[in-house]
């Protein structure tokens, strides 16, 4: 099956430290990938580095068959990239329904430019339909209106993975969207990705292995900064280096 998105030796550098070393990692299209791995593996460094928040010291990204190493962030969005992060990234001075339209606005390709982003109309009938159908997929849709201080954390983490669905990815990337949710909001959380993941391609980080083993088609592990393992998930999690690496020498045998 051919990557939606790969990478090639992939590197990064900060002061000298490599938070990622030559990775070539790829998610094939139409699948979901997990990466797990201990805090500071470089998982939500590998991240940044797909969307282009962070450039690479070496290496390359390629999506869609293109080499967007060196695309900004905003034009790999218009590419079919959204990602959300590992601290909810909402504006707590607009209303739930101002952040889904002001984002659509931003970042749909027809609105890429300074005048129509300052100027355009934001009464677009096709940005409005996103919006609605992506407030209603997260069950936020009675919250429109109400200002994104107010809405407790998980409320804001869906309104969060609201507006990536709205801008109708072909490449949706999760950075721990369970992290700081209760149980029953992971399971709310769980229940929108199953639903709607038929929709893009899609990659996703956690630590609650349990929660996404069932859900995820590959699963790679990071650890200071390389992947040490990669393929289907229950055979990953058998192997004797990752089960060291993650739980410890005592977990080194597997039950499953």
């Amino acid at each position: 099956m051919p990557a939606l998105i790969e990478t090639d030796s992939l590197s990064k550098h900060f002061d000298g430290l490599a938070a990622v070393q030559r990775v070539s990692f790829r998610i094939e299209e139409g699948r979901v990938a997990g990466v797990i791995g201990p805090n500071g593996s470089g998982k939500t460094t590998l991240f940044n580095l797909l969307s282009g928040l962070f450039p690479p010291t070496e290496g390359k990204v390629v999506f869609r068959g293109k080499d967007v190493t060196r695309t900004p962030p905003h034009k790999r969005v218009e590419m079919g990239m959204a990602r959300t992060f590992q601290l909810v990234s909402v504006f707590d001075s607009l209303t739930a329904w101002e952040n889904l339209v002001l984002s659509n606005n931003k970042f749909k390709k027809e609105r890429q430019s300074v005048k129509n982003f300052f100027f355009a109309s934001a009464q677009n009938k096709t940005t409005l339909d996103d919006c609605l159908e992506a407030l209603e997929t997260v069950g936020l849709q009675n919250k429109a209106s109400t200002p994104t201080s107010e809405l407790s954390y998980g409320d804001k983490r869906m309104l969060e993975i609201g507006i990536a669905l709205s801008l109708k990815p072909t490449l949706l990337l999760l950075d721990e969207p369970f992290a700081g949710l209760s149980d029953h909001e992971i399971g709310e959380v769980l229940d929108i990705i199953y639903r709607v993941k038929k929709n893009f391609t899609l990659g996703i980080i956690d630590h609650k292995i349990s929660k996404i083993v069932d859900l995820i088609d590959t699963l790679s592990v990071m650890n200071y900064g390389q992947i040490i393992c990669e393929g289907d998930p229950d055979q990953v999690l058998c192997d004797p280096t990752v089960r060291e690496c993650y739980w410890g020498k005592e977990e080194n045998t597997c039950s499953m």
